[in-house]
């Protein structure tokens, strides 16, 4: 009966993560850029008086699903989608470095571009944009201007997105759900990463995966709960029988 209630409670608690997983991927599901988070955990022994087979699910950082999402035409020139692999480096609030996939673009009163309110970083750091400047990116992510009077053959280049590749393995987000690398040090400059300029990357969250995930991690939950209660009916009759003896 012991080792079946703490298995019953560790099912338990590993389906309440999983649907607080869920839910946070269905509530991002038109989130520019989004990359759907995959609940991880790992057994704990039970340290105590007892038997030695009381394990507990211990949740672990929870990974990062890295597929690519469909974009879309906006039309907009500081819009950027990345194609395949890859990401947009940019600076966190500490000075880190955070990334992303979300090229929604904006620019503020001083001509900075910023991305959730992040600076967006190039080769030279934080990219800053000329006054009445004319933007859009090229299929490497340099950034090209041309002045207000709309001279093309006045353009020129300014800077270069900060493109970098992370593997999957390396890959997290902080509190904030901003994308980091696992290992604290800052991601690898890819040259062949190639970008769509007036395109937006979409959520990679499946809707209808998550809704059939959510349906069957609340079916465990509640099996989970009728093992409690079949360990503690089985208890009960064991109980019973040691003082009929």
């Amino acid at each position: 009966m012991d080792r079946l209630l703490f298995t019953a409670v560790s099912g338990a608690s590993h389906s309440l993560m999983e649907q607080q997983i869920s839910a946070n991927n269905l509530a991002n599901v038109n989130t520019t850029g989004f990359r759907a988070d995959m609940q991880m955990s790992h057994s704990q022994a039970i340290n105590g008086s007892g038997f030695a087979t009381r394990f507990m699910t211990q949740e672990s950082q929870s990974g990062v699903n890295d597929s690519t999402a469909a974009a879309q035409n906006t039309g907009r020139p500081l819009d950027v989608a990345i194609q395949g692999e890859g990401y947009i480096a940019l600076q966190g609030d500490d000075g880190s470095e955070v990334y992303t996939r979300n090229g929604n673009i904006q620019q503020n009163d001083r001509g900075e571009l910023t991305i959730d309110g992040h600076a967006v970083l190039g080769d030279n750091g934080p990219i800053t944009l000329p006054p009445n400047a004319i933007a859009s990116f090229g299929s490497d992510g340099t950034l090209s201007v041309v002045p207000d009077d709309g001279d093309v053959t006045a353009a020129m280049d300014i800077d270069r997105l900060k493109l970098v590749h992370i593997p999957v393995e390396n890959l997290a987000k902080n509190a904030r759900g901003m994308l980091i690398t696992a290992d604290g040090t800052p991601a690898e400059v890819d040259e062949n990463i190639k970008v769509s300029g007036g395109y937006l990357e979409g959520s990679n969250v499946s809707a209808v995966s998550e809704m059939l995930a959510s349906i069957s991690l609340n079916r465990q939950f509640e099996a989970q709960i009728k093992m409690m209660k079949a360990a503690e009916d089985l208890s009960e009759s064991g109980n019973r029988l040691l003082r009929g003896s």
